[in-house]
């Protein structure tokens, strides 16, 4: 019999068996807003039903077994033959099937596509976020393949499929297809035009010979790859297909897996070209114009998948706050303890509302909205993905020890929790891309004043921001060493704007008092003491 100093007491039980989806009010109510009434019995419907799965216990194992079991590359099967092809732990699929069956790849494909999809993205993050990579390449190659119109015809049914077919096999013979990227080249990182891989037209039309490398090459088990190379008439997009229409596998060397960080149930990899069929999308020297579209979707996803994991992280601090006990009383009254909960939830409201607002951009699809898009979404990706990681780690502390070990949880997203500013685009990337848009449009700037316009007289530290970030904006001469602290402003302001708009009084004034009023410190926990932060942890709380 066991003794009785090992009798447990005092330990939260386990954040399982809940709806990820429901128990996120801020999601829920996002939904709610930006989805058309029509439509919203259902999409709430199969968004629980997706929260439910995600919560579950089984589910949440499956994540566990992911992660700890991560993929081998087989270069060569046991004869010699090369084959080039990644294993996966069981889990992996199961978690993969389960996110193209919730249409996590179908936004195109339904009306309303992209807030549902935006919101099952943060919800199903939050279980395992390295299947997100192909779900996201996949939903995001539509915008890229519609260069061409043939091209799209015959691709986009399966890409937006809800079939997940892991075998390699021709894709005509597929009910779905998964597609991955890659453009990253040892020599060029985010400067794609100085990409070396080359692209030899051969006797049909519109079809090329690939030869170089790729020094990041997302999801190599996919069916289907877009990548950039330098053809005749200078860099151009191609769709490279894994297994050719007559059964036989392309050229596609996988050199190696790389060993990273986080997101370690995902692959990423090195591959070499060599003789590799492709056929081109859009036209030659078109590459970076083409393929735009689908960075901006992937762009759009970074935001989504950090305010998941940043959800999550929320969620499993104040679960356990609620009911672990200190110097007399629960963690989640304490004052100190209070204000650190808040300020944390404070950023992941903040992040999930902005990114559903975009979302909701991307169905609109008027002139105006694809304006606020091209500088919401890259200003959203900078700063949001960059709040991602500290969220994580202050939110590990409030475990305390317990948020140290593997088995919480928690240091899987810490790990996580920095893929998202480097994917896609770094910051610096992001914050030049803004500038970009700014000197080239002036209908950039017109939609995201009308947007933020919406709240002005609401809040005076709002009003404040705003005329400081009107100023900011007169002069744009020489703006490259200040485009950080630019962005990180328009972000800001953007989010205040939100708030303002659709959240409780008090999640919308602690915002504004401490991220546009100057009245908050550096470090998580220092909002001000006299705000209402009881009704802001308790609005954060997930209810099991």
């Amino acid at each position: 019999m066991a003794g009785t100093t090992h009798t447990v007491t005092n330990q939260a039980p386990p954040l399982a068996q809940y709806d990820v989806f429901t128990a996120d009010r801020a999601l829920t109510e996002a939904v709610e807003r930006h989805l058309d009434p029509s439509l919203l019995d259902e999409g709430l419907s199969e968004l629980s039903a997706l929260g439910r799965a995600s919560g579950s216990a089984q589910v949440q194992e499956w994540g566990v077994q992911a992660n700890e079991n991560p993929p081998r590359l087989r270069t060569h099967d046991r004869y010699g033959h090369r084959i080039d092809e990644v294993d996966f732990h069981p889990a992996w699929h199961r978690l993969l099937g389960k996110g193209v069956s919730a249409g996590l790849t179908g936004a195109w494909a339904r009306p309303g596509g992209h807030v549902r999809r935006a919101a099952g993205f943060v919800v199903w993050s939050q279980v395992e976020a390295g299947n997100g990579c192909p779900l996201s390449m996949t939903h995001a190659a539509v915008p890229a393949l519609r260069a061409d119109p043939a091209l799209a015809a015959e691709w986009e049914p399966r890409l937006t499929s809800t079939v997940y077919d892991r075998a390699l096999r021709p894709a005509q013979e597929k009910p779905g297809v998964l597609f991955g990227m890659g453009m990253t080249e040892k020599q060029g990182g985010s400067d794609v035009r100085a990409n070396t891989t080359s692209a030899r037209p051969l006797a049909e039309d519109g079809t090329y010979e690939l030869t170089g490398h790729k020094w990041f090459c997302s999801a190599p088990m996919s069916d289907a790859f877009l990548v950039l190379a330098q053809a005749p008439g200078g860099l151009t997009c191609f769709l490279v297909p894994r297994v050719l229409e007559d059964g036989s596998r392309n050229v596609f060397l996988i050199q190696r897996l790389k060993d990273k960080l986080g997101n370690r149930s995902n692959a990423s990899a090195e591959v070499e070209f060599a003789g590799t069929w492709a056929r081109r999308v859009g036209d030659e020297g078109r590459g970076v114009r083409t393929i735009i579209g689908m960075v901006a979707a992937t762009r759009l996803d970074c935001v989504l998948g950090s305010a998941g994991l940043m959800r999550q992280a929320v969620a499993q601090a104040v679960h356990h706050c609620a009911y672990r006990e200190a110097f007399g009383g629960k963690l989640i009254d304490k004052p100190l303890m209070r204000n650190v909960l808040a300020d944390l939830a404070l950023e992941s409201e903040a992040a999930t509302t902005l990114a559903l607002r975009l979302a909701a951009a991307y169905d609109d699809g008027s002139e105006r909205e694809r304006a606020l898009l091209r500088i919401a979404v890259p200003a959203a990706k900078y700063w949001v993905t960059k709040r991602c990681a500290p969220l994580a780690v202050e939110a590990a502390e409030c475990l305390g020890g317990n948020g140290y070990v593997e088995e919480s949880g928690m240091p899987r997203l810490v790990r996580e929790s920095p893929l998202n500013s480097v994917w896609e685009g770094a910051g610096n990337v992001q914050a030049l891309d803004v500038l970009r848009a700014l000197s080239r449009d002036p209908q950039v700037l017109d939609a995201y004043l009308g947007e933020v316009g919406q709240a002005r007289g609401a809040d005076h530290r709002l009003d404040g921001a705003i005329k400081d970030l009107l100023t900011e904006l007169a002069d744009l001469e020489g703006a490259e060493g200040r485009a950080r602290r630019l962005v990180e402003r328009l972000a800001l302001v953007l989010q205040g704007s939100l708030l303002v708009r659709y959240a409780p009084p008090q999640v919308a004034d602690a915002f504004c008092a401490a991220r546009l009023g100057g009245d908050g410190g550096a470090a998580f926990g220092t909002l001000p003491h006299a705000l209402d932060l009881a009704a802001v942890v308790e609005r954060a709380r997930p209810e099991v």
